[in-house]
């Protein structure tokens, strides 16, 4: 295969991924036009169109589909090849392409990310703090943080490497204010602080006597992001229902009070998911080592090992 053929291919996958010329000629340290050009090299070579253009948008035609796929793949055999030469080697190199929660990512993801790359300068990295759901597979990604039970997939692999608590707790200033609830069922005689999933607030759950219990909560104040939520409740605007990875230091300073303690749900695990069918290459193993290593017996958001 030429050269500028390849060229050519990994110009229109990438143009397919992000969306646009623009996005790919930023990635490629390239422009716009030369994208452009490489995505016509291509339609001219195979006599089709492969890509739909707009002034905003690109979509694939049934032929463009069918060259994305299996182009997608030649690149992803390339990229194994060159991470089992840098495995070889035993020094990570190369694009590593992570993605995490949006409020987890930027808070404790992100510093280990920066430390990362500073000790393997030959290592760069493509991060999505997102709270959407990414398709490792589909999208090309090395890691994904998640939270909760995975979803059964033979394709994917996991490590577990922390928990998430949610915890309910409010400023000392309002509970001298309004008092402290005993049991979920007070919650309802108080200032809620609730979060809003796709527009509807996200009921509270708690652990009942063998069984969850979730609560439903019409909060006084219902906000669609969790660091908002956080300033509210510091602000003693009422009880919060959050994870210890949001509220863990302010809990440990005292900032805000936990209440309902012993009626804590069980916490879900946080993991590391990596697509199994490729070898683990020495930049995703070293991410994870390091990871692992900083966090040591429990995380840094936690006063203690463990969620209790």
């Amino acid at each position: 295969m030429e050269t500028n053929r390849l060229t050519d291919i990994a110009a229109f996958v990438l143009a397919v991924r992000t969306g646009s010329f623009t996005a790919a000629a930023d990635q490629l340290g390239s422009t716009r036009s030369a994208v452009s050009k490489s995505v016509a090299r291509l339609e001219a070579r195979h006599d089709v169109r492969l890509l739909n253009r707009s002034t905003r948008t690109l979509s694939l035609t049934d032929e463009g589909a069918i060259a994305f796929e299996r182009w997608q793949q030649i690149l992803d055999d390339l990229e194994e090849v060159d991470a089992t030469m840098a495995q070889r080697k035993g020094r990570p190199t190369g694009l590593l392409k992570l993605t995490a929660p949006l409020s987890f990512g930027q808070r404790y993801i992100l510093p280990v990310l920066d430390d990362y790359l500073r000790q393997w300068p030959e290592v760069r990295a493509h991060v999505s703090f997102s709270d959407r759901f990414v398709d490792l597979i589909e999208e090309g990604y090395d890691i994904a943080v998640r939270i909760g039970e995975p979803d059964e997939n033979s394709l994917l692999m996991g490590r577990t490497i922390a928990c998430q608590q949610f915890v309910t707790c409010a400023a000392p200033a309002y509970l001298e204010r309004r008092g402290t609830p005993h049991t979920p069922a007070e919650i309802a005689e108080h200032d809620a602080i609730v979060f809003l999933s796709a527009d509807k607030p996200r009921p509270w759950q708690f652990q009942g006597s063998g069984a969850p219990l979730l609560i439903p909560a019409p909060g006084r104040l219902n906000l669609d992001s969790s660091e908002a939520m956080r300033s509210a409740a510091l602000a003693g605007f009422g009880l919060v229902n959050l994870p210890t990875y949001i509220l863990g230091e302010d809990l440990q300073q005292g900032h805000l009070v936990e209440v309902l303690r012993d009626w804590r749900a069980t916490p879900d695990p946080i993991r590391l998911m990596y697509p199994s069918r490729r070898h683990l290459s020495p930049r995703v193993r070293s991410f994870i080592d390091l990871l692992a290593e900083r966090w040591g017996e429990h995380a840094p958001w936690e006063a203690s090992p463990g969620c209790a």
